[in-house]
């Protein structure tokens, strides 16, 4: 059982508890982003069952005709096993999804994953008319040229700023220097793409300057932020008008998430306090 303390960040242990989270965001404006947790199994039993996983989710979400889709982790069905474990798992989920209308993400891992996955998503982006969608970070020296092929691949495509510890030869390690990189990086989805920017950020800054270029370029354009992290953010763009997805992670491998979430932010390890001592 998730205890309370986690609960901010985690949307409960089952898929019912995430459909029903994700029921209670649409009633709020606010679309859902549904993530099994898992990641990095060795075993084609683990990989192959969170393939399951997600195809039973999607027909959850068709049943409950829900505003919500799916996000999915290469090493999650089977990337660490073998590239031809992580395309069959892959190939099911997005055929079943595709057929229910439920749109997939795949999630961006480590650099060592880039290419695979890309190829995955060009791939399945043709055959589905865009039911894929796939995450880019702008820490990666080599994200301006992934942009420029994915420009022409039907999908969609989420820009972050990258959480990986990448190596000095192929990333950027200045914040500053990944903030310049990410604006430069949105202005040209938005000149260049037809649709499909997802604006991956909790940065106000950056938000702004992605609502600033919607208006110049007319390109329709989505925000999307992690569930307890600027929630009264979320509802406020939605109440303007902006498409915001929340990204909703559940099952019982939550506690190495929450824990990330809490060491990433002073204000979310303010908030585990709080839980803890009781104000």
């Amino acid at each position: 059982m998730i205890p309370p303390i986690a609960n901010k960040f985690v949307a409960g242990e089952t898929a019912d508890g995430a459909v029903s989270y994700a029921e209670s965001l649409n009633r709020d404006g606010i679309s859902g982003i549904l993530n099994l947790l898992g990641e990095h199994y060795s075993d084609r039993g683990g990989a192959d069952a969170d393939a399951d996983a997600y195809i039973s989710l999607v027909r959850d979400i068709a049943d409950a005709d829900l505003d919500a889709c799916i996000s999915v982790k290469p090493s999650q069905i089977g990337l660490d096993i073998g590239d031809s474990v992580f395309r069959e798992n892959l190939d099911r989920i997005v055929d079943a999804a595709d057929d229910e209308g439920v749109f997939v993400w795949v999630d961006m891992e480590d650099h060592e994953t880039t290419d695979v996955t890309l190829d995955a998503v060009c791939d399945l982006g043709t055959q589905t008319d865009g039911n894929v969608g796939v995450c880019v970070q702008a820490n990666l020296k080599r994200t301006p040229d992934d942009l420029e092929r994915l420009a022409s691949v039907p999908g969609k495509v989420r820009l972050v700023k990258g959480a990986y510890n990448e190596p000095s030869s192929i990333s950027y390690k200045k914040k500053s220097k990944v903030d310049d990189v990410y604006r430069d990086l949105l202005e040209y989805m938005f000149a260049e793409f037809d649709d499909g920017i997802a604006v991956g950020s909790h940065d106000p800054k950056m938000l702004s300057y992605a609502r600033q270029l919607h208006d110049e370029y007319g390109t329709p354009y989505e925000v999307q932020m992690l569930m307890g992290v600027r929630e009264d953010a979320q509802r406020e763009l939605a109440d303007d008008d902006v498409e915001v997805w929340q990204y909703v992670p559940y099952g019982d491998k939550w506690f190495l998430y929450f824990y990330r979430r809490v060491r990433e932010r002073k204000e979310n390890a303010l908030f585990a306090l709080r839980a803890v001592v009781g104000v």
